[in-house]
């Protein structure tokens, strides 16, 4: 699906921002009238519009919310919400730009002016964390106490519990679960106002998330589901091996081991085989190739230089390299107790290794795979959400005890 832009980092974030429309956050002509107005490849027009139409949007339902059309009000500011996100990608990078923060304070408060008009309200939580608290939204099926299966959404690299609304929590609802959904460290508010960053042991995040929703009435502690997506396609089963209170377990897609992938990725950009082999301990010089691909690529200077040191609180490339050893599931896998469930599309370069965790499972496990064919072959499925979750749940409620 091509929308408008020849710079690909543009088309991927308009598209990603469309996608949504499946589960009411985005409208296609706001979508595309955004995209004509941006000039191609320029970041500033970028943010500009992008607010511009979050604002304009977000408009619409304040007009909605006085008039007393609470439907309405809602749905406009689901859809500001999301155009807010969407403004900031390219904003990324410490120190955090001002205009990220301004613009991440309007997501946020733009879909909490909507969780307030859902039936039941989508409750925005503070999850206790070590000497801070990390931020959360509380999604029952109804208004009663009565225990329910629960799912717990982690996030990747660069969403936010605003977006896992369309990602998760509209799709458990509807098929009876509660949803929790929280940004951990490295995510959301936890990295932009908080200076948190990632970690590798998830299990220690994660632990207290479940600790959290085991207090509340409305969630059965023996029925609680762990999702991660993106990079939480390794949080989640990285959590899953040290927190045994999960009745089940979804990475979307399996995660394996990251030095591994980084290897086979410099190799491509011209780095010698022995050197990558040799990763990360090895003489900078010899990752030349690496270097000069990151600086000539806007695509790879951002995943790298931008979002990834950022994200880490690394201040170069090289640092990042010595610490994605710790990212792997190598040595953690067979620790996992729960059913596992793993999620590979065909032409996603993240779910490469998804295999290699799907074997090392001791667990019960099951391995989907979605196709081009089915429309479904990116990452995360993000054109085909709905087969997505049409599977996953069906794969869940026959885990999970349901009443």
């Amino acid at each position: 699906m091509e929308i408008e832009f020849n710079d690909p980092l543009f088309e991927e974030w308009t598209q990603r921002a469309l996608l949504h429309a499946v589960y009411g956050g985005a409208d296609f002509g706001e979508c595309l009238t955004t995209a004509e107005r941006i000039t191609d490849g320029d970041r500033k027009s970028w943010y500009e519009e992008w607010i511009k139409t979050g604002d304009r949007i977000f408009a619409i339902g304040e007009e909605s919310r006085r008039g007393g059309h609470a439907v309405s009000a809602r749905e406009a500011y689901l859809r500001a919400s999301n155009y807010y996100r969407t403004a900031y990608p390219f904003l990324y990078g410490a120190p955090t730009d001002q205009r990220l923060i301004e613009a991440f304070e309007k997501e946020t408060d733009a879909f909490e002016h909507a969780a307030a008009l859902f039936d039941p309200p989508i409750e925005p939580v503070e999850i206790p964390y070590e000497d801070t608290t990390l931020p959360g939204y509380f999604y029952r099926v109804d208004d009663s106490e009565h225990p329910r299966p629960t799912v717990i959404a982690t996030n990747g690299y660069d969403s936010t519990i605003q977006e896992m609304h369309f990602a998760h929590a509209v799709a458990a609802i509807r098929r009876g679960y509660n949803c929790l959904t929280f940004d951990g460290p490295g995510q959301g508010r936890p990295l932009i106002k908080q200076d948190l960053f990632m970690r590798p042991d998830w299990e220690y995040v994660v632990t207290p998330v479940v600790d959290y929703a085991c207090s509340r009435p409305e969630v059965d502690p023996d029925q609680i589901v762990l999702i991660g997506w993106s990079f939480g396609g390794y949080l989640a089963p990285r959590a899953a091996s040290g927190e045994h209170r999960l009745a089940a377990c979804i990475a979307d897609p399996g995660l394996w081991d990251m030095i591994t992938a980084i290897r086979e990725m410099a190799t491509k950009l011209g780095v010698a085989q022995q050197a990558a082999d040799e990763l990360p301990d090895i003489d900078p010089n010899s990752l030349q190739p690496l270097f000069e691909a990151v600086e000539s690529s806007p695509e790879l200077t951002w995943t790298f230089k931008q979002r990834g040191l950022w994200v880490h609180g690394f201040d170069s490339i090289i640092e990042y390299l010595q610490a994605m050893p710790e990212y792997s599931l190598t040595d953690r896998a067979g620790q996992i107790q729960c059913p596992t469930l793993i999620t590979r599309a065909e032409n996603d370069p993240l779910a490469a290794f998804a295999d290699h965790l799907y074997d090392a499972l001791e667990c019960p496990k099951e391995l989907l795979q979605f196709t081009a064919a089915e429309g479904a072959d990116d990452h995360c499925e993000m054109t085909a959400r709905t087969l997505f979750h049409q599977r996953t749940f069906d794969w869940l409620d026959g885990v999970v005890a349901h009443d």
